[in-house]
């Protein structure tokens, strides 16, 4: 029996029907049925040297929530998403078994990791159509000012005056009309629960300032409330450092991470809030922010798998160590300094912290203890909802003195901890008045 002709979508970090330039193109191709799929690798839950999960159980829970709306907003296309706890290199095979993939579509990555994996999936496919897009950006790489990655400035201010200068950032791909009846391919699978990945099930501690769930409905629907019902948006700025609450930012950072939401998304409509409500300082900043994570992702395709050695990317040379016991000290909270144990005990008991936080710790982990910075940035990776892999090592070498920061700034921690704790409300809800 002959098989039947599909145009298959790979989901990777583009965890979306809005805005999904990989989705779009492959249902354009009416002709044809679409099938789509996703794997939680099970290289993504395998312990580390350190001891700990590549990802713990708040980023995994996380991440089924994604997947379980995703595959609830193409069924509402008629497309199937086929959920697999496989690699994506040997889950493939299951599909080529049962259908002929005339055209891949998937969202570009380049990280070493990633990569390798693309790499091995495509071997399988030689007679198929590859399609790749750049889907993660507000600024694509068919739109920077340079001409080669080479070419990219170390240092953001320049970056972001050069491409704010030259970019009109693209529209929003359309979500793909509903496909026939007839595309809906059969082919059943079940998304994982937190069991199948080595977890137990838990609930939200009543702390989290991050009590949200996972998946591009909800993305929006926190998106709605941050501009539109409470316009929070417009003192965006001057409350980014809190500590404490759901609204002290915009935490678009996890949905960010996995692609539920597009960065094009956000600017467009942080534009229609500054046409509809207001326009300050303030709505810029967060435009100002996802520029910084694009800096990150240029960074990565610049510098390559420099962004995981110990000298990171520039030329400063330190005395690094590693004691297991100082590690488990600060992952515990038991340091000498309460605003660090306090933020250490947040991650550890939620899968988040604050950008004033992740700074604080990351400078007390590198510059004070004097301890491998990447032994933090795997713990983070483990640990954060929001887990971005440029993002995260790009943040992890700029405040460890090894990446893009021109001033290798050291924190004050007791300063820090005074300036937006003074009146030590975060740490005592952290270390219950035990230490005041």
């Amino acid at each position: 029996m002959q098989k039947e002709d599909i145009n298959l979508v790979w989901f990777r970090n583009d965890l979306r029907v809005k805005d999904n330039k990989s989705l779009s193109e492959a249902c354009l191709l009416n002709n044809m049925k679409t099938l789509a799929f996703y794997c939680l690798d099970p290289r993504h839950f395998a312990k580390t040297k350190y001891g700990f999960k590549k990802t713990e159980k708040f980023r995994a829970k996380f991440l089924i929530e994604t997947v379980q709306n995703l595959k609830e907003n193409l069924k509402k296309l008629n497309i199937n998403l086929v959920v697999f706890h496989e690699k994506p290199e040997k889950a493939i095979d299951e599909i080529i078994d049962r259908f002929n993939i005339k055209n891949i579509y998937f969202q570009n990555e380049w990280t070493s990791e990633e990569k390798c994996v693309e790499e091995n999936l495509l071997k399988k496919l030689k007679e198929c159509e590859i399609n790749s897009y750049d889907n993660q950006f507000l600024f694509s790489p068919d739109q920077i000012p340079y001409e080669n990655y080479a070419d990219l400035p170390e240092v953001f201010t320049q970056f972001r005056k050069a491409c704010e200068k030259k970019i009109k950032i693209n529209l929003e791909t359309p979500i793909p009309s509903d496909q026939t009846d007839a595309n809906l391919i059969d082919f059943e699978s079940e998304v994982p629960r937190l069991k199948d990945l080595g977890f137990e099930d838990f609930d939200i501690d009543n702390r989290s300032v991050f009590p949200f769930q996972g998946g591009e409905d909800s993305a929006w629907d926190r998106l709605n409330d941050y501009f539109w019902k409470t316009k929070k948006l417009q003192v965006y700025k001057k409350t980014r450092n809190g500590l404490l609450g759901t609204d002290y930012s915009s935490k678009f950072s996890a949905w960010l991470a996995n692609g539920s939401i597009s960065a094009v998304s956000i600017y467009h409509q942080v534009k229609l809030f500054e046409k509809k409500i207001t326009k300050n300082q303030d709505t810029y900043w967060l435009i100002f922010e996802l520029i910084w994570r694009d800096f990150f992702k240029y960074m990565s395709l610049k510098h390559g798998n420099a962004f995981f050695k110990l000298d990171g990317i520039n030329t400063e040379k330190y005395d690094w160590h590693f004691n297991p016991k100082i590690f488990q000290k600060w992952i515990d909270g038991k340091t000498e300094e309460d605003f660090v144990n306090a933020n250490m005990l947040e991650i550890k008991e939620t899968g988040f912290m604050s950008n004033r936080g992740r700074q604080n710790v990351c400078s007390y982990w590198s510059k004070e203890l004097l301890q491998d910075w990447r032994a933090g940035a795997a713990y983070f990776e483990a640990m954060l909802i929001d887990y971005d892999v440029h993002s995260n090592w790009g943040n992890w070498m700029y405040n460890s003195g090894v990446g893009n920061d021109p001033r290798n700034r050291k924190f004050n921690i007791k300063s820090q901890a005074q300036r937006y704790d003074g009146q030590g409300k975060y740490q005592r809800q952290w270390l219950q008045n035990n230490l005041f």
